[in-house]
């Protein structure tokens, strides 16, 4: 291909995870079809709470070339294969949200149903137990390969991250400017942004921006004056506080979340650290009080002092203005329990990258781009409020959540598991049927009827399904080393353990 004449002028906006994603994937993907600029002070911070993710990283890491091994060195990363959820339902409860499917389906009815049967009849197994990820997590096992190979993610460090994705994005071409914006330049006839300028002056003009300037949405909000759509009636947890301590025993394959009497508490295992921290709504708990609270669960020395960060949950009216793409807090936010925020990034520099406009976007494009934002981060957004509104914890802060009312695609979906146990995965849904379920079940959602087919099976047929199902997923775990050992020598020069494998 020849390159064009005059490459589009692609300015970012903002560096952390969201602005380097960005120029990673913009720099291998569209080469010298544009001039890749990014604008980054070394004078403003970022958020970087978020060191956990869901096992779609694995394939935009494929997009901008990175390599595994190399990625987890250079950011201390461990493999996650889901989240811990500890006293959410009632004090003492847990269960693993775990990246794996759950048994096997039929065409007429999902697995689920099968279990609800045999847990009628006294024969089943904890819902978990008939996954291999949320198996393996438990016995805190892993291994990448194999067969059957585990679905896994990533926890790492963000500020590692960013350096790592800005040396392959500065190998490709990316030009980075330090400095601060001051002003946002505006084309009189058509609203377009035209040019940055810097506190000193310097002008950056640009075709086209990605804002990527955190929650002051310097370009989208300010400057182009898209509204906010706030969430804090569903979600009203407004404050975090983020902090390092030491690790003091080896890493599990998954992230813990551990509920509080006015929201939870995170741990992030990397292979030199943990990340804690501590989410709460401030009506409900103060900063001093959250401050002592976080202090007082750290298990190992500290090595950074709790951080406060103030939010606001909720989206943007329109990711996509004019010129101008907002990624991550500029966009939009949902607190951090899912691990959702470096994929609402990820897959915003997809469909952008699918919709690339020729020349000036068109309205279409723009339309079709931000209504799949919306349906997608709103799909996050019940996903979340779904742990919160099921609970039967009794303090203040949880009680108003269980009598909340909520959105109605939620309280559709709620209805439909509790009258026929039906769980579904919409065409924009982040998550699937086995996310659904497993959070549902965790979170004690009872359904009153299930498949009615399913009570003209024979006992000794449907306890032989499950056991069978049960037992491959045995041998496979029982065939995986720790977690800790696989990283230990997937690190090192020897590389990892031979796997056996069970079909």
């Amino acid at each position: 291909m020849t390159a064009p004449a005059t490459p589009r002028r692609i300015v970012i906006a903002g560096g952390g995870t969201a602005g380097w994603l960005a120029a990673a994937i913009l720099t291998r993907q569209l080469g010298p079809f544009a001039e890749i600029t990014l604008i980054e002070s070394d004078e403003i911070g970022t958020v970087g709470v978020g060191e956990s993710t869901i096992p779609t990283v694995r394939a935009f890491h494929a997009l901008i070339g990175v390599d595994e091994r190399e990625f987890m060195e250079a950011t201390g990363a461990s493999f996650k294969l889901g989240i811990s959820f500890e006293n959410w339902a009632r004090h003492g409860d847990r269960y693993i949200h775990s990246f794996g499917d759950v048994g096997q389906s039929t065409w007429m009815s999902d697995f689920h149903h099968f279990w609800l049967e045999a847990q009628a009849r006294g024969i089943a197994e904890p819902f978990g137990a008939y996954c291999y990820e949320h198996e393996a997590a438990a016995a805190d096992r892993f291994a990448v390969g194999g067969t059957p190979a585990l679905n896994y993610a990533y926890h790492f460090d963000a500020g590692r991250y960013a350096h790592f994705l800005r040396g392959k994005a500065e190998a490709n071409g990316l030009r980075r400017i330090e400095g601060r914006i001051d002003r946002v330049v505006r084309d009189a006839d058509s609203g377009d942004i035209a040019t940055l300028i810097l506190a000193d002056g310097t002008a950056v003009p640009g075709d086209l921006f990605f804002d990527c300037t955190g929650f002051r949405a310097l370009l989208i909000g300010e400057a182009l004056g898209v509204g906010f759509e706030d969430w804090g009636e569903w979600l009203p947890t407004n404050r975090a506080l983020a902090m390092q301590t030491e690790a003091t025993g080896p890493a599990p394959p998954y992230t813990r979340a551990i509920a509080h009497d006015a929201g939870w508490r995170w741990k992030i295992p990397l292979q030199h650290r943990v990340g804690t921290g501590l989410v709460y709504c401030a009506d409900y708990l103060s900063d001093d009080a959250a401050r002592a609270r976080l202090l007082a669960a750290a298990e190992g020395r500290t090595l950074i002092e709790p951080r406060l960060i103030r939010f606001r949950t909720g989206r943007r009216k329109a990711a996509w203005q004019h010129n101008c793409i907002a990624l991550s807090l500029a966009s939009g936010f949902v607190e951090p329990l899912e691990s959702t925020s470096i994929h609402l990034i990820m897959i915003a520099l997809t469909r952008f990258l699918q919709l690339l406009p020729a020349g000036r976007p068109s309205a279409a494009a723009i339309a079709r781009f931000n209504g799949q934002a919306a349906e997608e981060i709103e799909g996050v957004r019940d996903f979340i409020i779904l742990h919160y509104h099921l609970t039967g914890r009794d303090e203040p802060f949880w009680r108003d959540r269980r009598t909340m009312a909520i959105p109605d695609s939620l309280a559709e979906r709620i209805a439909l598991f509790r009258d026929s146990a039906n769980a579904y995965q919409a065409d924009h849904d982040l998550f699937r049927v086995a996310s659904w379920l497993q959070v549902m079940l965790g979170q004690r959602l009872a359904a009153s009827s299930h498949h009615p087919l399913l009570r003209l099976m024979p006992s000794n047929q449907l306890n032989a399904v499950l056991q069978g199902i049960r037992q491959r997923i045995s041998a496979s775990v029982d065939a995986l080393p720790s977690h800790e050992t696989y990283l230990q020598d997937y690190l090192s020069s020897k590389g990892p353990p031979t796997l056996r494998t069970h079909r």
